[in-house]
């Protein structure tokens, strides 16, 4: 048996905050977009480690702001 942790798509919405719907996260697996899953039967689950790696390939790092006229 393996420590791996998975999360339903109710579960994965709530990470985000209910900024990710579940019906978003149907049209994505639809789409093959969006983050890995794992389909049993009719459970669909969210490995935690693959959300951990699509949240790191979808982060977006800013740069120190530079004001104008400022030196």
């Amino acid at each position: 048996m393996t420590d791996a942790k998975f999360l339903t798509a109710e579960e994965v919405s709530a990470r985000y905050r209910g900024e990710v719907t579940v019906g978003t996260l149907r049209n994505w697996r639809a789409m093959r977009t969006g983050p890995a899953y794992i389909k049993i039967g009719k459970a669909v689950l969210y490995p935690l480690d693959e959300l951990d790696a699509w949240d790191r390939k979808n982060l977006v790092a800013c740069s120190a702001s530079k004001r104008l006229g400022v030196s």
